[in-house]
């Protein structure tokens, strides 16, 4: 997709979500805010989920309590008892002014947060317009049972929408596809999202029948579950730090240049991408793509400058079962040995991982010191062998990744 068409999408996502909150804003200022001590009470719980906002990547939500918290006032007809006046637009005006206030520190540090209260205001905005009004005429009085199930159909239709609008962002920041990013999006929404979404129903029910002080009661769990996955979280990144560590083993030996590693793993995690593989699928990729190379420290002398491309095929076949051999006794998953093994077996019969890292393995190699020109050389020499040594699709997705860089390799931090 050309780059036009995915800038567009972004500025029509943020352009949508700030006349949504233009319109709230004048609505709310002109008829003037009611029930102030719920939309205190729900604006504070939503400003302290977002003062505890997290990028870490193990979670698509950043701030699970002020989510879980802004739906619950989103889908709020009852508080202790008494049907409540708020409408749709001092829904979104206390949400935004909520979230505003607890991205104040993020901002500060320089986070980006325009996306996110984007996404914010415009799925609120979705389950309010999906149950004020029709609560307010009411619709919905006498429901009983049904009445939790309407919530919980409404969160599950907002769950997807959000899904839909994080991955348009996402493809709109990074030109990914965005068919595999909704993808991943709406796989998340089975874990935190459903999390969130029960959270905001059970808070929503609760305050109805038993008033505020049900909110800090149903928010612990959800808090639990953010430390939960932080410690996670902290704990892959621990695993693949050990992982890349144990990769420099061939640098530091003198049998890979430096970075080298690194830079085929940030590429083939590129690609990766373009073809659509998932995250699961990535993470073995990046991972076999470390440790490509470990197989070479069973060599008694270093091929000059660790280019295993230009090695016949039997001892790239002997150096790639080694590496297997090697990653298994690591304990690591399963699927990273298996893909180090195949790297030089033919390439109809690799896996889709197999192929990537070799692909790129070999542009790198190709590049290191090719000068100016040496990209679009070592991409035609690709092509040429792409009948027999490399996989046609993979070559093209590399060429496409590359065109975003200007034919150069990413940066690696």
């Amino acid at each position: 997709m050309s780059a036009p068409r995915p800038r567009l999408l972004l500025g029509l996502v943020h352009a949508g979500a700030a006349l949504l909150v233009a319109v709230c804003l004048v609505e709310t200022l002109g008829s003037g805010l009611v029930e102030r001590g719920t939309a205190l009470a729900f604006g504070i719980l939503v400003a302290l989920g977002e003062l505890a906002r997290w990028t870490g990547a193990a979670s698509r939500e950043a701030a699970p309590l002020g989510a879980a918290a802004a739906l619950s006032y989103a889908l709020l007809g009852e508080n202790d008892g008494q049907s409540t006046q708020h409408g749709v637009a001092q829904v979104i005006g206390v949400v935004l002014a909520a979230s505003l206030l607890g991205s104040v520190p993020h901002i500060a540090r320089g986070r980006p947060v325009l996306d996110h209260l984007a996404r914010r205001v415009l799925t609120v905005g979705f389950a309010a317009v999906c149950f004020q009004p029709l609560y307010n005429q009411g619709t919905f009085h006498g429901w009983g049972t049904a009445y939790a199930l309407l919530l919980l159909a409404i969160l599950t239709l907002t769950a997807l929408c959000d899904a839909l609008l994080a991955a348009a962002l996402a493809h709109s920041r990074t030109r990914w596809p965005f068919g595999p990013l909704l993808r991943d999006e709406l796989r998340a929404t089975l874990g935190i999202g459903s999390a969130v979404c029960a959270t905001g129903a059970v808070m929503a029910l609760a305050v109805a029948v038993a008033g505020l002080w049900a909110l800090p009661v149903f928010s612990l769990p959800l808090l639990l579950t953010q430390m939960s996955l932080r410690r996670y979280a902290a704990v892959r990144a621990t695993y693949r730090q050990t992982i890349a560590s144990l990769a420099r083993a061939t640098e530091i030996a003198g049998y890979t240049p430096a970075g080298h590693a690194r830079r085929v793993a940030a590429l083939s995690r590129e690609v990766g991408r373009d073809l659509g593989l998932s995250e699961a699928e990535l993470t073995v990729l990046e991972y076999a793509a470390l440790m490509h190379d470990i197989g070479q420290l069973s060599l008694v002398d270093p091929v000059p400058a660790g280019a295993t491309a230009v090695l016949p095929v039997e001892e790239q076949r002997r150096i790639a079962l080694l590496g297997g051999a090697v990653v298994r006794q690591t304990g690591v998953n399963p699927q990273v040995a298996m893909v180090v093994e195949r790297l030089a077996d033919p390439c109809l019969e690799q896996p889709v991982a197999a192929r990537i890292v070799r692909a790129v393995n070999a542009y790198e190699e190709k590049t290191r010191d090719a000068g100016p020109g040496g990209p679009l050389k070592a991409l035609e020499e690709l092509r040429l062998g792409a009948a027999g040594d490399y996989a046609p699709e993979v070559v093209r997705s590399l060429a496409r990744v590359l065109s975003r860089d200007c034919l150069t390799p990413p940066v690696v931090g």
